[in-house]
């Protein structure tokens, strides 16, 4: 379904820029995003209900837009002058994207603070280390301005509590957004809906329908409390040729989403998405999302059974993290690291094996085994797992064989 919505997008080529230059697609996307935000149950303050709601590239092209709009709403509050000043916050388990965001905004590396998430805390950002942070940074006479929550890290999909860290950042008017870009598709299923209790006192959320709801790239659904706060960041208002004087609606409230992200021209993402949602239904999209996540539970359960391995996170979606280990011998934590980036390669280096990714968890190197293919059955995760057995035991003996040399 979304691969027919990109060709028949091809085929239609509309540059939905602002509502004059196409009020169809710009309406298709003020209802089809609605649809999505009610399908995983957000609340009507994100919805077009009480905010607004666009379809963007990615997260990463999200997260500059509503930072962006958060300095520059900050800045009218405490003065120009004090740019220098603004600190953004996150984990260290936050996307690299984030800060990455927060250098092409102006804020300093030095003012980019990444809170250590532990084991301990299942790599979830720590609240009261938060709120200590803040606190110390204001009485420096520095601004908390920022909050990059996550639901589902990108290392091992860790779930921060939304409803603490809103707490902690409001005293300070911190803008807080979260980052769903691949778990936020889990929300769609009554079971993980508890992950994001607290989520009607955030400013933003984004989500990619791209990563595990069937729509093809690219494609980022983002919802805003405040649009406005984002079109007077984005706007371009003073420029008379993307005017339409003729179509000006009585109350206001016309949507011109050029000024609601960096570039002027956009892609009419929304009917793959209308397509998929249509296609498919919710139902039909949890069944996918419940599937994912049954094929994920039971290749942990193969790992767990095996005394070679261990999980190194706890699993709450689809991705499982975990490593090879040595419980015979004594090794250093570099050689265990080393031990697992062969194991990768030699199983990404298979013709016809799975493909995996890693991660560097609390300093070990892991393994991270995620489905999300629409094709991935059962017996692909079976095999996949003979595979990953089959180059371990290669890989045990060889290091027996040459401590023993």
């Amino acid at each position: 379904m979304g691969a027919l919505g990109e060709a028949l997008t091809a085929g239609i080529n509309v540059v939905p820029f602002t509502w004059a230059a196409s009020p169809a697609a710009t309406e298709r996307e003020i209802v089809v995003v609605d649809w999505l935000g009610k399908a995983l149950h957000l609340p009507k303050s994100l919805l077009f209900e009480g905010g607004g709601v666009t379809l963007l590239g990615t997260s990463s092209e999200a997260i500059l837009c509503v930072l962006v709009a958060a300095r520059d709403r900050k800045l009218a509050e405490v003065g120009e002058g004090r740019v220098g000043h603004l600190v953004v916050y996150c984990s260290d388990q936050t996307h690299f994207a984030f800060r990455k965001a927060a250098h092409v905004a102006g804020i300093g590396n030095e003012n980019s603070c990444a809170i250590p998430a532990g084991s301990q805390d299942m790599y979830a950002l720590p609240p009261a280390m938060l709120e200590a942070t803040m606190k110390a940074d204001a009485e420096a006479g520095m601004t908390p301005l920022f909050l990059c929550a996550s639901i589902g890290t990108a290392a091992t999909t860790a779930v921060d509590s939304i409803h603490e860290l809103c707490a902690v950042a409001s005293p300070h008017g911190v803008w807080v957004h979260v980052d769903a870009a691949y778990a936020g598709s889990a929300l769609i299923c009554p079971v993980f809906r508890h992950l994001v209790n607290g989520v009607e006192d955030v400013d933003s959320l984004s989500m990619n329908p791209h990563k595990w709801l069937l729509s093809n790239n690219d494609c980022c659904a983002l919802w805003l409390k405040q649009p406005s706060a984002l079109v007077a960041a984005l706007g371009t208002d003073d420029d008379v040729i993307l005017k339409d004087t003729a179509a000006t609606a009585d109350d206001g409230m016309l949507v011109d989403y050029k000024d609601w992200q960096i570039s002027l021209t956009r892609r009419f993402r929304a009917l793959k998405v209308w397509l998929v949602l249509r296609g498919y239904g919710t139902d039909g999209l949890r069944d996918v999302v419940r599937a994912h996540v049954r094929m994920a539970a039971a290749f942990q359960d193969m790992v767990g059974a095996d005394a070679r391995f261990e999980v190194v996170a706890p699993r709450v979606f689809s991705l499982v993290c975990f490593r090879l280990r040595r419980p015979t011998m004594t090794t250093t934590l570099p050689e265990d690291n080393e031990l697992n980036r062969r194991l990768l390669a030699e199983v990404n280096a298979t013709g016809e094996g799975p493909y995996m990714s890693c991660a560097v968890v609390g300093g070990a190197y892991v393994l991270r085994f995620a489905v999300g293919s629409t094709l991935t059955e059962e017996r692909h995760v079976r095999d996949a797992w003979k595979v990953v057995q089959e180059h371990a035991t290669l890989i045990l003996a060889s290091s027996m064989q040459n401590m023993h040399a």
